[in-house]
């Protein structure tokens, strides 16, 4: 809460704060410092650094497992679609008609 924000509803403000002291954050209007506002319910609390490694240790290992698995989707996905299916034994493919060149030439080529 702080005062100063009043006059600034509604209006697009940067918000930047520290994630050890998530009780303060900075506002700053039109690239210009505008007030701290400070949370009353979380001013006694703090997070260590400590805590924030392991918190994005873990995040990192959720989003790897999701990466992974999707990943052998993905792979399953393709080798089914890659995979062309065998003609029947006594029907052999037609050669390609190969016309002539749909190329413009010049005259002296």
């Amino acid at each position: 809460m702080d005062v100063t924000l009043a006059a600034y509803v509604k209006e697009e403000v940067v918000v930047r704060y520290d994630p050890a002291d998530l009780a303060q954050i900075r506002i700053f209007y039109q690239d210009r410092f505008l007030c701290d506002a400070v949370s009353a319910e979380l001013s006694g609390q703090t997070v260590s650094l400590k805590e924030i490694k392991k918190a994005r240790a873990q995040r990192r290992k959720q989003v790897q497992v999701g990466l992974s698995s999707r990943q052998a989707v993905v792979e399953h996905f393709l080798a089914i679609h890659q995979e062309e299916p065998e003609p029947p034994l006594g029907v052999q493919k037609q050669p390609e008609v190969v016309g002539p060149s749909q190329l413009k030439g010049y005259i002296n080529e």
